[in-house]
């Protein structure tokens, strides 16, 4: 089992650091003295008045007590958010080392720092050539060579996994280093040491030897000019050993500093709650918005933060003074019950507040420890707004959680039709069934497979090739198609051009859905399946067609597999052509109805004929001979001649041509008028006729 770097923390304690740090301590500088009448047994008013004295000397903090104080910060927001879990001890060095704690939980505690560090007493000043950190820092190996109650527990246990217990732990010297040189003696002297005491652990039975250890050394520089040394990482000293150099300002930079380094230790996140209303101190009938920084395990963020970088940098931004950043989350009203809301958590993480003696991260605290609970909106650039997170307190300690932006997993299982963020209706639920079953895998045993076959025809590779041809165009809703709305009306040409080879027969039936297609645009028959546009109306009849037009070439140019498949397309490009531009063979024009008679005439050949007509071998039998029925409905069509460029007919010529055409149909000149004689003409001739045959002939005239 792998503890944590983050599992054992010793800090090695400069206790020689009296220089100051430049902080000064603001003390008043009155005394007070009484007046007043002192008859009737002293019972008169008794006055305090302030009397006119010299301020007294500034008092400034030293770095040790600088230190002292960021490092206890330190240690209350890892205790807070990970009590028990993540142990720190401390070690003093002046002449001598001291130890001021042990890995017991009774220890890790504040209240027990504290008292330790008052039973060490002030810095304390030596003389020159005294101070030696290198016991400091050989104490701190001993000490995390001391296992926890964790680590003796699961190394003691009677299982495989006992012997797998690694030993992790980090070493932190605060103290004053002048030069580069100082720092590389004690990286390289620490590294000895290091792998010496882990031989000697290795042959004790009470002690774990290290498996790595990062070193932080921590500079403290008072308050003035910074430290000319910059800042150093050695991560890659030798496999069990890394090692990182800071300069630290002295003074109130060092608590944000440390903040800093507690969130890199041990992967914390900053959450700043803004927006919180909160009553003014003094005027109770008027209240203000403040806001309160919270710390907490970066996995909180990690539902929001998942996206493109560039969509969620907004979220985050750089507190004054800080060099971490934080998410602004906004205060919602609480509402009056939370247990709905909580079965929408997905995790819960421990929380405290960055200030923790400030009125508004006080008044925060008490609110959720009362019972109450607050709701944290997400800032969005546009749209509804998002409840991300909430907090909430049990057993005394309180909870970031983190909710479900979409659906809860406590609900019943969600259908298919719908979508994460909505209601999404369109899916093709029964297409994506036969997709499914078309493309189902079966087991297939290798001693069936025969000698003949390669490694490029066997059963998987001949799978992935159909799958990647029913995929190649496959529009996943309804809303994103023309094509596939039409149900039957094209299901022939979109179940054979998936396939790999196309017979003759299917090449018909493939050219037959594209002229039944262009005959129902001719007729101005609308389509089957509505498409509605732009604020729920439909598309108009052109626009349908067109967005049918153009989506089904596109899906025929993707399967050309083999030469029957392009002569579909070319059917398509041909017909399409046509439509826009009449085509004329001689005096007759060749139109939709009469292709889609001849294709009745095709089902109707024998095999041979078929053969033969597709050989293009099969003569055209005259229109004016006289042929039994079964055998005219088998006479083969016409070869459709495309409207070629080679024709020697103009643009212009064609385009006159159609408009007389329209003409001709729209403008029917009356039949008596075109007679050459007299324009004259008989009416109601099949009338005359049907009155003939009623009386057994013509009569004679008189």
């Amino acid at each position: 089992m792998s503890f944590p770097t983050s599992h054992k923390t010793v800090f090695v304690m400069d206790h020689t650091l009296t220089a100051s740090s430049g902080v000064k301590l603001e003390m008043d500088s009155f005394s007070k003295c009484r007046s007043g009448s002192s008859s009737n047994g002293g019972a008169g008013p008794v006055h305090l008045q302030p009397m006119n004295l010299i301020p007294l000397r500034p008092v400034t903090k030293s770095l040790w007590t600088c230190a002292v104080e960021a490092i206890t910060e330190y240690c209350r927001i890892v205790w807070d958010i990970f009590p028990g879990s993540r142990l720190i001890r401390f070690v003093a060095v002046d002449k001598t080392a001291h130890k001021l704690s042990s890995w017991n939980p009774e220890d890790q505690n504040l209240t027990s720092l504290m008292n330790a560090f008052m039973m060490l007493g002030p810095a304390r000043a030596i003389g020159p050539g005294k101070l030696d950190l290198f016991k400091g820092l050989r104490t701190a190996i001993e000490i995390l060579m001391e296992p926890s109650a964790v680590q003796h527990e699961k190394r003691t246990s009677l299982t495989e996994s006992a012997t797998k217990v690694l030993n992790k732990g980090r070493i932190i010297l605060v103290t004053k280093i002048d030069t580069e040189e100082e720092v590389k003696t004690l990286k390289d002297k620490f590294h000895d040491t290091l792998l010496y005491l882990n031989k000697v652990a290795a042959a004790t039975d009470n002690l774990m030897a290290i498996n790595h250890c990062d070193l932080v050394l921590l500079n403290l520089w008072p308050d003035g000019p910074l430290c000319p040394m910059p800042w150093r990482s050695w991560p890659d000293v030798s496999t069990i050993m890394s090692c990182e150099f800071t300069n630290l300002q002295g003074g109130v930079s060092l608590a944000p500093k440390l903040c800093n380094l507690v969130l890199k230790h041990y992967d914390l996140a900053s959450t700043t709650v803004t927006g919180i209303p909160m009553k003014e101190e003094q005027n109770a009938s008027s209240s203000a918005n403040y806001d309160v920084e919270l710390f907490h395990p970066a996995a909180a963020h990690a539902a929001i933060l998942k996206g493109i970088p560039t969509e969620t940098a907004h979220l985050k931004t750089y507190r004054e003074g800080a060099d971490y950043e934080t998410v602004t989350l906004k205060w919602c009203t609480p509402r009056s019950n939370a247990n709905v809301e909580l079965q929408h958590c997905s995790s819960a993480y421990r929380i405290t507040s960055v200030d923790v003696n400030s009125r508004p991260s006080s008044c925060l605290t008490n609110f959720l420890l009362n019972g109450r609970w607050v709701m944290l909106e997400m800032p969005r650039k546009s749209g509804s707004k998002v409840i991300s997170h909430m907090l909430a307190c049990h057993g005394g300690d309180i909870y970031i959680h983190t909710m479900y932006t979409s659906r809860s997993i406590l609900e019943d299982p969600p259908s298919i039709s719908e979508g994460c963020g909505g209601r999404v209706t369109d899916y093709r639920i029964p297409d994506f069934g036969e997709f499914l079953k078309a493309n189902k895998l079966a087991p297939y045993p290798a001693s069936a497979l025969s000698s003949d076959d390669n490694a490029v025809s066997t059963p998987l590779v001949k799978s992935r090739e159909q799958l990647s041809r029913h995929t190649k165009y496959w529009p996943i809703t309804l809303s994103a198609t023309s094509l596939f709305t039409l149900g039957p009306q094209v299901e022939p040409l979109t179940t054979l051009m998936v396939k790999s080879t196309l017979t003759d027969d299917e090449v018909v039936e493939c050219k037959q859905v594209i002229l039944c297609l262009m005959s129902m645009e001719a007729r101005g028959d609308p389509l089957p399946s509505p498409m509605a546009g732009r604020g729920g109306k439909g598309m108009k009849r052109e626009d349908q067609y067109r967005a049918v037009w153009a989506e089904l070439e596109q899906y025929l140019q993707v399967h050309l597999h083999t030469a029957a498949h392009e002569k579909v397309l070319k059917c398509f490009m041909d017909c399409h052509n046509k439509a826009s531009t009449p085509e004329y063979k001689g005096d007759e024009k060749v139109d939709i109805d009469q292709a889609l008679k001849e294709l009745d005439d095709y089902n109707f050949m024998t095999e041979r004929e078929k053969q033969e007509f597709n050989m293009g071998g099969m003569k055209h039998v005259p229109s004016d001979l006289p042929l039994p029925e079964s055998k005219r409905r088998r006479s083969a069509p016409p070869p459709l001649t495309p409207m070629g460029r080679s024709s020697g007919v103009s643009l212009l010529t064609l385009w006159e041509n159609k408009v007389s055409s329209e003409q001709s149909r729209r403008c029917l000149e009356f039949q008596g008028r075109l007679r050459a004689e007299g324009n004259v003409t008989k009416l109601y001739i099949n009338l005359q006729k049907d009155k003939d045959k009623d009386d057994g002939g013509p009569r004679k005239k008189n």
